[in-house]
This record gives C-alpha cells, structure tokens and sequence, in this order.
C-alpha cells in the first residue's frame, strides 16, 4: 500500500523484529528453487527483516526484497546478492515479466490483494511462481502452548487487527493463481525464555496493547511462562508449522491477474 495508506505495524520494533523472528528451513528454498522457470531474479515482497530475501539468495541468482517500512529495510540482513528497496507490494517499481519466483513470507494478509496480484502477474515470467507462506501459532509443549494460546486469545486478542486475523484462514484467502501442492514445512528454533518473550514482544497486538494501556501485557503471563519453562536460560526447541500457498502464473491471458486454477 502506498503513501498514507500504509499501514505500518513493525517499524517501532523493526530491531526487535530482525532479532526475535524464527527462520525458514533452507529445505522451503531449495524446493521453490525447484519450482520456478528459472533461478534468475526472485522477489521477496513484504521482505520486513530481511531473513526470506537472504535464504532466497542461496538459491537465485539475484533477488530484490521490498518493504513499504523504511525502517525494516534499514534494518534487514545485509547480502551481496539482495537487493533492498523500500517500495508497497502493489507499486513495486519493478520491470515487467523480470521475476521467476515471487515470495511473499507472513505479510500476504497485509496487502490489498486484488491490486497485489494485478502486479505479481505483471512483473512474473511466463510460468513464474508465487509462493506465499503463513504461521501462526507455536508450539513447545502442552503447558507452555496452553500459556502462548491464552496471551494470543485473550490478553492481546484484542488488539489484533482483522487483516491479521486473516492468518488464522490463509488457505481461504483469494488465490486467482494456478495453485498446485506442495510439501509441508515447519521453522524451528532452539530459544530460551528470553528469546521466547522477546518473540511475543514483537507481534503486533503487542505493541498496540502498550500504546493503548501504556504498560508491557507479558507481565500478566511472565510468572507462569517461566515457571513452565524452567530455567531461564534453558533451551527448548520452538516449531511452527508453515501454510505455504503456491500458483504458477496462467499465461493464457498475457500478464496481469492470472486466471483462477
């Protein structure tokens, strides 16, 4: 989204962000790597810290990672072969029919899609991908899951906003690409306490709940967590599944809104 429609919740704790945020599996690369026409450019739309752009590296040749927030992209990893810019998912600048493979990692239910996919089949090959994954909630164990569950449902539930209600759904949003399977994949962590609260620092109902009550809500679950954890410095391995959408552009109408499949 473009000038005064941008709606920007990560610039505050863009650092915090690039810190605390989980990393894809190299195995998630390598297959869209499989996957596109070519391994020439890729597009990492919605890039915030970066860590999608740079795992794509590995695979492509060249890719340009966007991000609406000046601050994330100021914040990103840095990578000789990734080219950030700050631009919307809808305006992206980019040339048309540049970009093999478009990905667009926990930020899809931030765009306005119908004009997002008017411009991902303009700047696609013929037979480019978009690949758009989502995550939710995580998982360590049953007690810790039960304490991370009521902070998401009840403490900040609400103070998320709609757009990122959309995750809990993601395999309902408009998809007018020819979707095809793909295989399941999941990020892993090995945290402890402290990067599990830093973690819960940087959602976005987080921080809108201190800027509407001036006070931190991991207060009110901090005891119990760390009571569930154990030892504040003792590591536990954090997954969470990923919903991965893939579609192959439809040629059939010469760039543009691809057909739905």
């Amino acid at each position: 989204m473009t000038g005064a429609t941008f709606k920007d919740h990560f610039s505050k704790q863009a650092a915090d962000y690039a810190t605390f945020r989980p990393r894809y599996p190299q195995e998630l690369f390598d297959y869209l790597g499989s996957i596109a026409p070519s391994r020439d450019l890729a597009w990492d739309c919605g890039t915030g810290n970066g860590q999608a752009a740079v795992g794509l590296a590995s695979v492509f040749n060249g890719v340009i990672a966007t991000d609406a927030s000046e601050r994330q992209i100021a914040n990103a990893q840095p990578h000789e072969t990734v080219n950030y810019r700050v631009a919307s998912a809808e305006n992206s600048g980019i040339g048309s029919e540049k970009i093999d493979l478009i990905m667009v990692a926990q930020a899809l239910h931030w765009f306005d899609l119908e004009r997002f996919y008017q411009e991902a089949g303009r700047v696609l090959k013929p037979d480019g991908v978009l690949a758009a994954s989502a995550y939710n909630l995580l998982h360590v164990d049953e007690a810790i899951d039960a304490i991370v569950n009521r902070y998401y449902h009840e403490v900040v539930g609400p103070f998320w906003l709609p757009e990122r209600r959309l995750v809990e759904r993601f395999g309902d949003l408009p998809f007018p690409f020819r979707e095809i399977d793909s295989p399941k994949f999941e990020m892993a962590a090995d945290w402890n306490l402290n990067h599990l609260l830093g973690y819960l620092g940087t959602w976005s109902s987080t921080q809108r709940f201190i800027a509407a009550k001036g006070r931190d809500p991991l207060k009110q679950i901090r005891i119990n967590l760390g009571a569930a954890w154990g030892a504040a410095n003792q590591r536990r391995c954090v997954v969470w599944p990923l919903a991965l959408r893939v579609g192959v552009k439809n040629t059939s109408r010469g760039g543009g809104l691809p057909a739905a499949g």
